[in-house]
């Protein structure tokens, strides 16, 4: 469980951070560079995932999903400085509970 869920996390920064990048260098006009760098991290993004024991490449990618959107909040809280509100905190609350139900529930 402890490398699943590192596996998660890591693929979340990279996607995250490699947009963020992106978004730096179109919107906010930094350097070329910002968007090579980028670009490469969401390649590393595109690879994490694939390293996750889990079968099914649909499951994995769902389970994902719920993961980012918690790690986006905490990247808006921590970069953006945007505060999250209790909508927020149930959101993130009820995809981490999809999250293990669709990766450790108990399946036949």
């Amino acid at each position: 469980m402890v490398i699943a869920i590192t596996l998660f996390l890591l693929a979340g920064l990279a996607e995250i951070g490699g947009g963020y990048l992106i978004w730096l260098w179109l919107r906010e006009a930094k350097p070329f560079w910002y968007g090579i760098v980028g670009s490469v991290v969401l390649i590393g993004y595109g690879i994490i995932p694939t390293l996750q024991s889990f079968p099914l490449f649909g499951r994995v990618y769902a389970a994902y999903g719920g993961v980012f959107v918690v790690l986006a909040v905490l990247w808006g809280w921590g970069i953006d400085k945007k505060t999250p509100d209790i909508y927020d905190w149930l959101g993130v609350l009820l995809c981490l509970g999809g999250v293990s139900v669709m990766l450790w529930g108990p399946r036949q």
